[in-house]
Parts: C-alpha cells; sequence; structure tokens
C-alpha cells in the first residue's frame, strides 16, 4: 500500500473540499498519493481514544494491505484519525474483509477501543470531500455502537432510522429529546406515558393491540394517547408526528 507523505494527503483533502475545485490542482495531488487515476473509490476513517491515534493509523494500514483488491493510499487527517482512500467496485463492499480483519488486530490491543468508518463509492476525486462526510458519519456510528470494543460500520450500514441517529452527535440527541419529549418527561406520570407511547408505535398505532400487550382497556390507551399528543402538541393520526417521536425515543 502505498502512504503519500501527510502534507500530499492533506493538501489532497483540502482541495477536494474547495469550491469550485481545482480539477487540475486535485489531479496533481491525486497522482502524488499514488491513486489510481479512474474511480470508484472509497474513504476510511479511523480511531480510537486519548493519545492512541498513532494505533489508529498502523491498524488501518494493516488491514488494508491484507485486504484484496489494488492498493490505495493511508495517512492521517489533521483532526489526528487515520485515513484511508482505496480503490473499489462499483457494486461490492470491501467492507467484509475489514469488518473480518479489525477484530483481530483489536485483539493485539483490546483495553483500546478502534473504530472505523467506511464511504460508498465515488466515482471521481471530485467526491472525496463527501466520501470523507460519510465516512466520518460512519465513524461516529461506529464509536456510538461500541464505545468499548471494535467496530467498522459503512455508509451501507444506516438503513434503519435507529442507525441514522447514532451518529448524531450526543448534545443534539439529546436537545431533540428534550424538546420533543421534554413536556412528557416532566409529567407525573411521564414512566407510565413513555411505555404507552413505545408500545403503541411498536404496534403501528392500533389500539386493541396496544391495549392488550398493556393489559388495558382501550379507552385507558385512548386517554394515554391523548395526553401525549397534548403534551407534544403531536398528531399521531399523522406520519411524520409518529416519526418525530419514534425519533425522539431513539434518541433516548
Amino acid at each position: 500500500m502505498h502512504v503519500p507523505d501527510l502534507l500530499q494527503l492533506d493538501s489532497l483533502v483540502a482541495l477536494a473540499a474547495a469550491h469550485p475545485a481545482d480539477g487540475a490542482a486535485l489531479d496533481t495531488a491525486w497522482r502524488a498519493c499514488g491513486l489510481p487515476a479512474s474511480g470508484p473509490y472509497r474513504v476510511v476513517v479511523a480511531t480510537t481514544v486519548g493519545d492512541e491515534s498513532g494505533h489508529a493509523v498502523s491498524a488501518l494500514a494493516e488491514a488494508l494491505r491484507h485486504s484484496p483488491g489494488e492498493p490505495g493510499a493511508t495517512g492521517r487527517l489533521t483532526g489526528g484519525e487515520a485515513v484511508a482512500i482505496v480503490p473499489a467496485e462499483p457494486d461490492t463492499e470491501p467492507r467484509p474483509s475489514l469488518a473480518e480483519l479489525w477484530p483481530v488486530l483489536h485483539a493485539g490491543r483490546p483495553q483500546i477501543p478502534l473504530h472505523a468508518g467506511v464511504s460508498g463509492p465515488v466515482r471521481t476525486p471530485e467526491g472525496l470531500n463527501s466520501a470523507l462526510g460519510q465516512a466520518r458519519y460512519a465513524l461516529a456510528v461506529a464509536r456510538a455502537k461500541a464505545p468499548d470494543t471494535a467496530r467498522v460500520t459503512a455508509v451501507e450500514d444506516l438503513s434503519t432510522l435507529a442507525a441514522l441517529l447514532a451518529g448524531v452527535p450526543e448534545e443534539v440527541r439529546t436537545a431533540f429529546r428534550s424538546r420533543v419529549l421534554g413536556p412528557v418527561a416532566r409529567d407525573g406520570s411521564h414512566r407510565m406515558l413513555l411505555e404507552t407511547l413505545e408500545v403503541f408505535l411498536a404496534h403501528h398505532g392500533s389500539w386493541s393491540r396496544t391495549a392488550a400487550a398493556l393489559q388495558l382497556h382501550v379507552n385507558s390507551v385512548h386517554y394515554r394517547i391523548q395526553r401525549i399528543e397534548s403534551l407534544t402538541g403531536r398528531d399521531l393520526s399523522r406520519l411524520e408526528h409518529k416519526l418525530d417521536l419514534q425519533a425522539a425515543l431513539l434518541c433516548r
């Protein structure tokens, strides 16, 4: 695997982030990193905790050395994350081999969490900045899902609302949850109301199935849901309002 000078990789990322990007300069920086001229490519970003960023760089380089396909470029971003730009077939995903190797690499130093995020394929160097953003978001999801161990997440894995929300910064999730469910949380019967809301949404808004699951009369379910609607200002007969409340529950 080609390992570019850190300044070369920094230059490549900076050029890709420019709007509009300087195509000629971007191509020059791309070649300096030893990357193939034609795509598609994927970006992989890896990190760990504290002062152990060098461990993430070496782990990513080692994992990709043992992965099939053409070699790519590895280095470190200015924020300290390890980064790799690797060629990828448009309809295949490199992450199974990376995901298989990652726990093996983590086993050598199991006390240090090790996470990686993989972007979707992009076809031109101009798509690098977008791919980097995807990889960083997938990395955030990996860290949220397995904070104390090893995990690789690719953007293709973000196929549910819960998976998507896992990458949202904790302070943003907290603010959203507080804004949407705060009035319920401040109600004296909040535990009962939140349980009812969870069961109601899990049963797709069925009054009878919710009542059966909670061992309540249907009228009691109606009362509780009306109370939730009154407190939150949401109408649970509307899909977008159900999604608001489901997202807020997932942010807990």
